[in-house]
């Protein structure tokens, strides 16, 4: 029945969410978001119409339902994956902000100029995982790094932080490494870059689209922060055969907090080799503190386990009981 929908990444969970709102509302897609107005798109060469959004929790990515006189949007169809954390601007309290939504892939920028931060990517990396989407981690700038010594080590200490994720070297500049990074999105799916301001995903956004969709800045000498460059986000196609994408891509302007919303397992699994930990301890209820037989401290004990990434895993669990707390004082 949406034939016409499937080169913009509609799947047959799309379809079973549509068929269960119980009306015959013509599905499209958000393409981008402008305060308040949507930007939805139903058929792939067909342009995008402007509808309102105001009062409706909707992302780019999603796929909605407009009202029968097509001026906002009435509903929005169950997200398959959705990328959500805090609201970061002033005075939120527990208020979600979905930045991307029905996402296959989240690649997980970082430059490669500057040393990785492990405790940002253990949050991206939480994220990633609650999100329901896969995350891949994205090393950009190589054609900046003075030596093939200098980014191995960069990677080793990424995938001392993720061991099972997969790590890409790239830049977005020269185009190296671009080809593999375009292939996650094959078959219609749709990738998502996430990243402070100042690691290039303006430029590798470009590169993987075949054009300048994402106006660029330089990064600042003093601290190598970039300055925002994108600053709606957008989704925008990866091509692929003549007239055909090869899938889609969400640039999400650059975010310098990242702040958790709810974690289902993502804390687990970001964090999969301490709690694997955790299980070999002698005691179920073990504070990990000064029990005998603590299997994380005679880790950290024997140099296996940083006690550094311990501490950071020991906030990320306080901070979101604290969340929950707040959630649950103003319902």
């Amino acid at each position: 029945m949406h034939d016409h929908l499937v080169p913009l990444g509609w799947t047959s969970y799309e379809a079973d969410a549509w068929r269960a709102l119980g009306h015959g509302g013509e599905p499209g897609r958000v393409t981008r978001l402008d305060r308040g107005w949507s930007s939805v798109q139903r058929h792939l060469h067909g342009p995008s119409h402007r509808v309102r959004n105001i009062g409706v929790d909707v992302a780019v990515g999603d796929w909605v339902v407009c009202d029968t006189l097509d001026e906002r949007v009435e509903q929005v169809l169950e997200r398959r994956s959705a990328f959500v954390r805090r609201a970061s601007f002033e005075g939120a309290r527990a208020e979600a902000h979905v930045l991307a939504a029905n996402v296959d892939t989240v690649f997980l920028v970082h430059a490669l100029t500057t040393p990785p931060n492990p405790r940002r990517l253990e949050r991206e990396l939480v994220l990633a995982f609650d999100s329901g989407a896969r995350p891949v981690i994205v090393l950009n700038k190589s054609d900046l790094v003075a030596s093939a010594a200098e980014m191995e080590a960069a990677v080793a200490a990424v995938r001392e932080i993720a061991p099972e994720v997969a790590v890409h070297t790239v830049s977005g500049a020269t185009g190296e490494g671009a080809d593999l990074l375009a292939s996650y999105a094959e078959g219609y799916r749709t990738v998502a870059l996430l990243g402070s301001s100042g690691v290039g995903k303006s430029t590798l956004v470009n590169r993987l689209v075949g054009g300048e969709v994402q106006a660029t800045a330089a990064v600042r000498d003093g601290d190598h922060r970039g300055r925002h460059t994108t600053v709606a986000a957008s989704l925008v196609p990866v091509p692929g055969a003549p007239g055909e994408p090869r899938g889609w891509l969400i640039d999400t302007p650059g975010v310098r907090a990242v702040s958790l919303w709810l974690s289902g397992r993502g804390i687990e699994r970001a964090f999969a080799d301490v709690f694997d930990l955790m299980d070999h301890c002698r005691f179920r209820d073990c504070k990990h503190d000064q029990e005998p037989g603590c299997a994380v401290q005679a880790a950290i004990a024997q140099g296996s386990l940083r006690p550094e990434r311990f501490a950071s895993l020991e906030r990320l669990v306080a901070e979101e009981a604290a969340l929950e707390e707040e959630q649950r004082a103003v319902e």
